[in-house]
């Protein structure tokens, strides 16, 4: 990714950026495009961009199409539960199969190919959590309308929490996979983790800009850093840098580009005859770059390693709270990244109280005693039990 983009560029990506309409980010977009010099540093960028234009158009399309009375597929699914995790797949491997065993999704399963024609929920209890399952209109290979069908899948995968990646052990199952993770790579999604991550979420006017860094500034300082943000028309935003991190990857950042989704490759019909082969060959092609589980959704094994590979994929965990006056914790807990803090999780449950913290009381089995006093950076674990006391 470039830094040096002209100074009407920066300004047009702001521009669009803060469109409210579809048509307004288009046209936007066409402007800045049109800016872009036009070299090897900038062929990432005017793709993704061109991606993003593709996108749009097809949803201008289907509006139009909506008001004359033709629905168009609903292609956003607003997120509920602790994580939302977006099954990919070529057609006929099973992704409704999964769907239906694993949740309460009322879905058309069938053996005709492309049977998914917009995106499908539903709720999986994975011990005391619920994970959200969206089952994605299957990945095609082919045309260039299948290139736009495409980019609308693979929206979905980019608003996810985690991806789950479908392969049938009947069929190739590595050139499957392969066809995937090209696809992702393409969209600028990552699926391991990367060494570099920075978040910048964009506040309101009077914030400021706040960098907090748990990682390393590379090629820049942190005036350098706001230096390009503010080339951005970005004056008010949180930036949270992880690992060894450029100036480049910040500005990868601003634009969105890259995302990291963590990932499980699911291998199904393990039942099937050539299923031991297959799976061997995938195991080697996997390696140890993402985790996978084998299932057969119709005999309906494996759901129980899906959920635990789910819940670590994730990295989260769940911390259960408790009033000084109560015996028992709350049943449902929190649900938070891991390297939480005490502090982090009084915010999260109020203002007053993370600005009140005195110390809190923690019980879990990794301590030598329990209830155990600690400290505001006290860092959580699964299944801890947290009782928090306020200043009077």
């Amino acid at each position: 990714m470039p830094t040096n983009l002209p100074a009407e560029a920066k300004h047009k990506w702001s521009e669009a950026s803060s469109a409210r309409t579809p048509k307004e980010k288009l046209r936007a977009l066409q402007e800045f495009l049109s800016l872009v010099p036009k070299h090897k540093g900038t062929s990432r960028l005017r793709a993704q961009v061109k991606r993003q234009m593709a996108v749009l158009r097809r949803e201008i399309e289907e509006k139009g199409r909506k008001k004359i009375g033709k629905e168009g597929p609903r292609f956003f699914i607003e997120k509920e539960g602790a994580a939302q995790i977006v099954i990919l797949g070529l057609t006929n491997v099973g992704r409704s199969s999964l769907l239906s065993w694993i949740t309460n999704a009322k879905v058309e399963v069938s053996d005709y190919p492309f049977t998914t024609h917009e995106p499908v929920p539903g709720m999986f209890q994975y011990e005391d959590l619920q994970f959200q399952i969206v089952e994605a209109p299957a990945l095609m290979r082919g045309s260039r309308s299948d290139e736009v069908q495409n980019l609308q899948t693979l929206g979905l995968a980019r608003n996810a929490d985690c991806l789950i990646l479908m392969v049938d052990l009947s069929d190739y199952p590595c050139e499957q996979l392969s066809f995937i993770l090209d696809a992702l790579e393409n969209s600028r999604i990552l699926v391991e983790k990367p060494q570099a991550r920075v978040d910048v979420e964009r506040k309101h006017a009077g914030s400021g800009i706040r960098i907090f860094l748990m990682g390393r500034l590379i090629d820049c300082t942190f005036k350098d850093l706001e230096g390009l943000l503010r080339s951005y028309r970005i004056f008010d935003a949180v930036v949270k840098v992880y690992g060894n991190t450029t100036l480049d990857d910040v500005e990868n950042a601003i634009f969105e580009s890259v995302v990291y989704r963590p990932a499980i490759v699911v291998a199904n019909k393990v039942d099937v005859p050539s299923a031991t082969d297959r799976l061997k060959e995938l195991e080697e092609f996997v390696g140890d770059r993402l985790a996978m589980v084998s299932v057969s959704c119709k005999n309906q094994v494996g759901l129980k390693e899906l959920g635990m590979r789910i819940f670590e994929a994730l990295d989260i965990i769940r911390v259960y709270t408790k009033e000084p006056s109560d015996l028992r914790p709350s049943p449902k807990p929190f649900v938070l990244k891991r390297g939480t803090t005490v502090l982090d999780l009084a915010k999260k449950i109020h203002t007053e109280l993370f600005e009140r913290f005195a110390y809190a009381r923690v019980w879990s089995e990794r301590l030598t005693f329990s209830p155990q006093r600690v400290g505001a950076s006290f860092v959580l674990e699964d299944r801890d039990v947290v009782e928090i006391r306020a200043k009077k």
